[in-house]
């Protein structure tokens, strides 16, 4: 037979047979992200945002910046504080009248630049005009939820969605003021602005959307679980539910990750656990949609990940999986004064970090990735005698290969042989005497010193002939 090829690589695949699954396609993938279409790399690391720790769990992070441009604070809150750094400045410190409810999620939106406005739907309502100090928002709902809509606040109250008199968003007891009850079962969860109107989800699956004048009814069974979970391009919405993850515009959602289901929920029940999709952190980054769910089992592969990151590649929809050394409590982005985007996390302890760039480690933990690929060559009821495998990385990259030639999927017959390093961008395996119907291919690099780089593989087998 000729070379078989797969040199473009996509992205997981856990819901198809993988009997059936594509070239390319895969059963394991951490770590790694796309470097162009079709090749592979190891994400970057990250490092120590600000010096000192804030205590406790950080619960929240956001950027707010000035209309005048010059001027912006990263927020980090923890505990019942809400703290400020400066670009560059050093430690966190905790803003005046910036106190909150002991471990609350609080919501923040920005109004145009010249005010911003905090609450964390248990303590008085705040905002700021200068960044640093805060006052209390009068006759406004305790709220954890804000949307800036048609030049006015909308709120999350307890029953009902509240807003602002128009252009004053400090009035909240004039005439212009009003709220709209919500009906449905549950709690409300999140408001969000979509396309050109307000939508609003309770815990109960109701989804509503407002345009000023009208409440209509949205609801299905992938109302978010999680408001911590909304990432937000343009208007389109990422969220966590339940059944998945699912995007979101003006009209009902989507689900969008049927390729890792099974790390979602399972028949097993070793999924994502209960409590984690109420809190599970997620951001749109750049391309990237990342939500953070803790240690899950995976039943393909048997596979449990700490610290898991799912990342959505949502220009080429596909899947990846990430772990951190350190597990993110809350994501926050924020542009520098260079302009350019950076991602923000805190951890369980307390402290924070800044993703990317060209740091190649996790605070020093080195990062391991992993690729894994079922070779079948269309025809998995075909007995093979493996003979080549050629390997194409980046020269001075260093990782290595192993093979398992197997008769079955499952898991547990899996015998990997480890196949050498790969070093030098061109790697050639000369299979001994191996015959079976499937062979799985694993890549493995646990450097802190590069960004690994893959680009493909080839193979070649000679048919077996038929008893």
């Amino acid at each position: 037979m000729d070379p078989q090829r797969v040199l473009t690589l996509s992205g997981l695949n856990l819901k198809v047979n993988p009997l059936v699954i594509n070239p390319g396609e895969m059963i394991r993938c951490i770590n790694m992200e796309t470097d162009y279409v079709g090749g592979k790399k190891k994400r970057p690391g990250y490092g120590t945002y600000q010096a000192g720790s804030l205590g406790t769990t950080v619960t929240k992070m956001f950027t707010w910046r000035k209309n005048n441009g010059t001027q912006f604070w990263n927020y980090a809150c923890a505990g019942g504080s809400l703290f400020y750094s400066t670009q560059g400045t050093g430690a966190w410190t905790i803003c005046g009248g910036g106190t909150l409810t002991n471990g609350a999620r609080p919501g923040n939106v920005d109004i145009q630049g010249t005010l911003m406005m905090i609450g964390d739907g248990t303590a008085a309502t705040r905002h700021t005009t200068n960044g640093t100090s805060f006052t209390n928002t009068t006759s406004a709902p305790a709220s954890n939820q804000f949307v800036d809509y048609q030049n006015r606040v909308y709120a999350m109250g307890t029953l009902a969605l509240h807003w602002s008199v128009a252009g004053s968003p400090t009035d909240w007891s004039s005439a212009d003021s009003s709220s709209i009850n919500l009906p449905g079962v549950g709690r409300p969860l999140y408001a969000v602005k979509s396309s050109d109107r307000v939508n609003v989800g309770k815990s109960g699956g109701n989804i509503y959307s407002y345009d000023g004048y009208n409440l209509y009814d949205l609801s299905t069974n992938l109302a978010y679980s999680s408001p911590y979970s909304i990432g937000d391009v343009e208007g389109f919405k990422f969220g966590l539910n339940r059944l998945g993850y699912f995007g979101f515009n003006a009209n009902k959602p989507e689900i969008i990750s049927n390729p890792i289901e099974r790390q979602i929920y399972n028949d097993r029940g070793s999924g994502i656990t209960g409590g984690t999709f109420d809190l599970a952190p997620g951001i749109v980054h750049r391309y990237d949609y990342l939500c953070s769910v803790g240690t899950v089992t995976e039943d393909l592969t048997d596979e449990t990940i700490n610290n898991l990151i799912h990342r959505y590649d949502f220009q080429l929809d596909q899947w990846d999986n990430w772990d951190f050394a350190n597990l993110p409590t809350a994501f926050g982005t924020f542009t520098d004064v260079d302009g350019n985007n950076q991602l923000l996390f805190g951890d369980n302890n307390g402290q924070t970090y800044v993703y990317g760039g060209t740091t190649t480690s996790d605070a020093g933990n080195s990062i391991s990735s992993v690729m894994e690929f079922v070779i079948h060559a269309g025809a998995p009821e075909t007995k093979k005698r493996w003979e080549y495998l050629w390997f194409f990385t980046n020269p001075g990259n260093e990782a290595y290969a192993y093979v398992a030639c197997v008769d079955a999927v499952n898991k547990r017959f899996k015998n990997y042989k480890k196949v050498g390093q790969l070093t030098d961008g061109f790697n050639e395996y000369r299979f001994e005497a191996q015959s079976s119907t499937l062979c799985f291919v694993k890549i493995v690099e646990s450097s802190r010193n590069s960004r690994f780089q893959f680009n493909g593989f080839a193979y070649k087998f000679t048919p077996e002939p038929r008893r």
